[in-house]
């Protein structure tokens, strides 16, 4: 399949685990209605809550993929589910991204890689690393939709795992996020259209929305194509986009801005191990 249509789907999570699915079958229902193949989630897309000392972690096994897999055969779609905090039998929580074929069947996880830890006294104090443990593994999966590659939001700072999925085979790669507003508005386009531009591949990049507990979600949701043009956009509010996927397009920047093939592996070295 070389062309199909992408449903992005920008939440604005709370609370109640029920009342986010809900309304996240509901999407998925009218992307179905609307000829989407794939549907993509924002990170914890499953609940979000004010309190974090609340453990919000699930098992793979859960409620909330459980659901996605009857979301996923009911409609007959693939979905890319965001992210969940995913419960470990010790220690803490992976924030884990699941994607499902059209048979409610797990192709690949990924866990995050990258935790934002900062510490500026008298400024900011966020320690990602207290709540959620760092994944290790570079993922991505080759499908009958294409070669997809998976990062979850503070990924996007680092390049080089980009390039990496992309030396993998990449054509289309998730972003599911929950930026913060001050740099989101900064630097989220900027980063993404460059991701999208240096590696020939769509970006895609579903985000939260909306005023959390502890900051304003940037929200923005983009698809971005291969030359760095944003095909679909969501500004502010909790709504569905759709872009239609065309992998051609992903060969033909390729060979066109061969960045990939003029890199100089003898003189640098980048790899890591395909899972």
């Amino acid at each position: 399949m070389r062309t199909y249509k992408i449903a992005m789907i920008q939440m604005d999570s709370g609370e109640s685990r029920e009342d986010n699915l809900k309304r996240i079958d509901a999407f998925i229902e009218k992307a179905k209605a609307e000829g989407a193949t794939l549907i993509t989630l924002p990170e914890v897309m499953n609940r979000m809550t004010a309190d974090r000392t609340i453990d919000t972690s699930e098992p793979l096994d859960g409620p909330t993929i459980t659901y996605m897999k009857g979301c996923a055969k009911k409609y007959g779609v693939w979905i890319h589910c965001g992210s969940i905090r995913e419960k470990q039998a010790e220690g803490l929580p992976y924030n884990t991204t699941v994607l499902l074929n059209p048979e409610g069947e797990v192709v690949t996880t990924y866990r995050k890689i990258h935790l934002y830890d900062v510490d500026i006294p008298g400024k900011v104090t966020a320690l990602e690393s207290s709540r959620n443990k760092a994944g290790d593994r570079v993922v991505s999966a080759e499908t009958e939709i294409g070669h997809l590659g998976m990062t979850i939001c503070y990924d996007l700072r680092f390049p080089e795992l980009f390039r990496l999925l992309a030396l993998q085979g990449s054509e289309v790669i998730f972003v599911p996020a929950n930026f913060a507003y001050a740099t989101g508005e900064a630097h989220w386009e900027a980063l993404l259209r460059a991701r999208a531009i240096e590696n020939g591949c769509y970006i895609i990049a579903t985000g939260q929305t909306g005023q959390k507990a502890h900051f304003k979600a940037y929200g923005h949701s983009l698809i971005i194509n291969p030359w760095g043009d944003i095909i679909a956009q969501i500004e502010k509010d909790e709504a569905m986009a759709i872009a239609t996927i065309d992998l051609d397009l992903v060969s033909k920047t390729r060979e066109e801005l061969p960045s990939l093939k003029n890199r100089r592996p003898d003189v640098y070295c980048l790899e890591t191990t395909k899972v």
